[in-house]
């Protein structure tokens, strides 16, 4: 499989004053390093405010102008400048946005689905193209003419998704797709990314719901206090996690009420608060007086990452 997006050493900070006029640069997200590739899911799984939604701002160019960015983001093999997120956003790579406030409360739907058009013809080829996207998530003719507000929330949804499918893109962006969506909304919802699998469509799903990430991912990455501390497959949440490897990923899925429902101590560090050494250390039973003096790197596992001193020999030396 082509791999798509490929991200690298992201890091994403904001300068913040503190008392008076004095500066700090404060880091939301270090180091942050996956992958996608053509037809795969990619689960992007952190607490709600941890920073993980400023990837999809990066990836498609609009974080704030406050904003300072580094690493590397890759398109098909491309380091994506500014110009080359902008040319493409929208067309190879479409966002799903985390609200339905997306949409403009005063046009109809099918005006802002189609958007603007340079000719009378490519308006009509796009309305053909819309109106059999639409039929495919199940929104009727009617739909086209109604405003936002006439939506049900699972419709307003539909309407997000199919407007994102409209240009044919081959990677699309969801960022927390899911919140405030009944049962059932949020099972039609998962089902559409399964078809864009299907249909060889990349998909960054960016969530906290860990049973939507479970539900339709190939891999889930687990952000943790603005790091990606492991990239597992998703079998690898099976059985008694023992095939997980940090240990913040294996309390995760031990919390699950499915798995014994055993919380762990502590929270995860605000930014401004991480330690010098590993985010994690606090609340980790099996650290070393290393973990508390030095940050571990992300380390390359084939198929599998991980951000912890016990696998810098292999897995073999973290059993």
């Amino acid at each position: 499989m082509e791999k798509l997006l490929d991200v690298k050493n992201v890091s994403i900070s904001f300068i913040q004053y503190t008392q008076g006029l004095n500066q700090r640069d404060l880091k939301v997200i270090t180091d942050l390093t996956l992958d996608i590739s053509e037809g795969e899911i990619l689960a992007i799984l952190g607490s709600s405010g941890s920073g993980k939604s400023l990837l999809a701002h990066a990836i498609f160019g609009i974080l704030p102008e406050n904003a300072n960015l580094n690493g590397i983001i890759k398109y098909q093999g491309k380091e994506l400048s500014q110009k080359d997120k902008e040319e493409i956003s929208g067309r190879e790579i479409a966002l799903i946005p985390q609200s339905v406030n997306f949409l403009d409360p005063l046009m109809k739907i099918s005006e802002q689905a189609i958007g603007q058009t340079e000719t009378e013809e490519e308006k009509k080829e796009k309305k053909q193209k819309q109106r059999a996207i639409f039929e495919h998530y199940n929104l009727g003719p009617e739909v086209d003419d109604m405003y936002p507000f006439q939506l049900s929330g699972g419709m307003a949804r539909r309407v997000l998704v199919s407007t994102a499918l409209l240009s044919n893109p081959k990677l699309v962006v969801a960022d927390e797709p899911t919140p405030g969506l009944d049962q059932n909304t949020v099972k039609e919802t998962l089902n559409h990314f399964k078809h864009m699998k299907e249909d060889g469509i990349g998909v960054l799903l960016i969530t906290h719901d860990i049973h939507a990430a479970l539900e339709v991912a190939d891999r889930i990455g687990i952000f943790y206090s603005g790091y990606v501390i492991e990239i597992a497959k998703k079998e690898d949440f099976s059985g008694d996690g023992e095939n997980l490897l940090h240990p913040y990923t294996k309390a995760l899925y031990k919390a699950l009420p499915a798995n014994g429902f055993n919380l762990i101590r502590g929270h995860q560090p605000l930014h401004g608060e991480i330690p010098v050494g590993c985010p994690y250390y606090d609340r980790c039973e099996m650290r070393m007086e290393k973990c508390r003096k030095e940050r571990p790197e992300l380390i390359d596992l084939g198929n599998k990452k991980v951000r912890c001193f016990k696998y810098e020999g292999g897995i073999e030396d973290g059993t």
